[in-house]
């Protein structure tokens, strides 16, 4: 999992955000199933040189929105949820990514994209799926 992640230190994004958005994107993928172990707040921190305070908040806010749980002894591992809009919206983003790619754009642009994209099709009664009970 480390390997995956990536911190820009040069945007504008908070490094916990950007680290819980890729979570989020390889739990919603299926790069990271329900049950599959996160590395310690410690060994990412060190991992990805940044402080272990960043990496605690990315993870205390991945567990609010139900991404994860953590126990004592146990560590922080993936949650099972239901897959939000389901696997055809999965495989879509997969799609956007590898032509984006293919086009050389960058992040920011693909970002870019999808927020003009949400933007021009806002819907008010569109919400997001609970995370599942336990």
């Amino acid at each position: 999992m480390t390997q995956t992640l990536r911190v820009d230190l040069e945007s504008g994004v908070p490094h916990y955000e950007q680290i819980r958005a890729q979570v989020a994107a390889a739990v919603t993928t299926g790069r990271l199933r329900a049950g599959d172990r996160l590395p310690t707040v410690r060994v990412l921190a060190a991992d990805l040189g940044i402080a272990t305070g960043t990496i605690a908040r990315a993870y205390r806010e991945l567990e609010a929105g139900g991404w994860v749980t953590t126990r004592r002894r146990h560590g922080t591992v993936v949650a099972a949820r239901e897959p939000a809009g389901g696997s055809k919206v999965g495989e879509a983003a997969l799609r956007l990514v590898v032509a984006a790619r293919a086009e050389r754009l960058s992040d920011q642009d693909v970002h870019d994209l999808v927020s003009g994209a949400l933007l021009s099709h806002s819907a008010p009664s569109v919400r997001r799926p609970e995370p599942s009970a336990r």
